[in-house]
């Protein structure tokens, strides 16, 4: 029987395709080169669910990715945290003190910087971690290395010469799980997470009334941020987590009140929260 597939961006091997196997280990993974071939590959029916970063712990939100979501025409149904753990690979039988350079993304290399310091290792960028794990497979360059997880050094055939070698032990990405079908939502057993974009009306303190009605009924609000829409330094939108349902009394009476100070509303997904919250 055929598996389904589940759409992320980056190579074999990257933390995207990790998220994948550890939320949707049914799933098969299906490499996309860009977040909006994700989307599309859902949307044509290729893959049944797209996995897409959209904060990091250290380095923020994911650029592009709270424009995209709106626009996308697809339902959040889960949320997935992945630590980020960096792994330093090599071909087979290279030993550590060989290595002379390493190459990772722009963003992983940073996050090694005191082991590479300790070990007189050389940083270079690459467009992407596992990509550079898959070139570097294909070569007999002895003395360069790779900085990426442990599933791209075991896809990619290559020697893990040190684990965890990240600065900082607490670097966790989070991802959502996207779907054609609004109906994957569910409760889970744990505290639901409702997700949604709004627009406010231009009178004065529309922001501070918006968000009034979430204090008044009790309604933890656990991200707020801001992004401008079509280049316009006046037409901001903004991006929510809230938890609960819905369908709970309070959350609609916080809805209701955040309708009535804004001119858009969108509901862009319902889903349990990940225990690792």
């Amino acid at each position: 029987m055929t598996r389904p597939l589940i759409a992320f961006q980056g190579e074999l091997g990257a933390y995207s395709h990790e998220a994948c196997r550890e939320a949707r280990p049914e799933h098969d993974p299906l490499p996309c080169r860009t977040f909006e071939e994700c989307i599309d590959a859902v949307l044509d029916g290729t893959a049944e669910l797209a996995m897409l970063p959209v904060e990091n712990s250290t380095y923020g939100r994911v650029a592009d990715i709270h424009s995209l979501l709106p626009k996308s025409g697809l339902h959040i149904v889960d949320e997935a945290f992945v630590r980020v753990r960096i792994s330093l690979m090599a071909l087979p039988g290279t030993k550590l003190s060989e290595i002379e350079k390493v190459r990772a993304h722009l963003v992983l290399l940073p996050q090694a910087r005191s082991f590479l310091r300790r070990h007189g290792i050389k940083a270079e960028t690459a467009a992407d971690s596992a990509g550079a794990a898959a070139e570097l497979s294909g070569t007999d360059r002895k003395t360069e290395g790779v900085l990426a997880s442990d599933l791209a050094a075991e896809i990619h055939g290559l020697d893990v010469l040190a684990r965890d070698i990240e600065d900082h032990g607490h670097n966790t990405t989070r991802f959502l799980v996207m779907s054609r079908d609004p109906n994957h939502q569910r409760r889970g057993d744990n505290v639901m997470i409702t997700t949604f974009v709004f627009e406010v009306r231009n009178i004065p303190a529309a922001l501070y009334k918006a968000m009034g009605g979430f204090a008044t009924n009790g309604v933890n609000m656990t991200k707020l941020e801001s992004y401008m829409v079509g280049g316009s330094f006046t037409a901001t939108q903004f991006y929510s987590d809230i938890e609960g349902h819905p369908d709970d009394p309070n959350v609609q009476l916080a809805l209701d009140e955040l309708r009535y100070f804004t001119q858009m509303v969108e509901i862009l997904g319902v889903y349990p929260a990940d225990r690792r919250r």
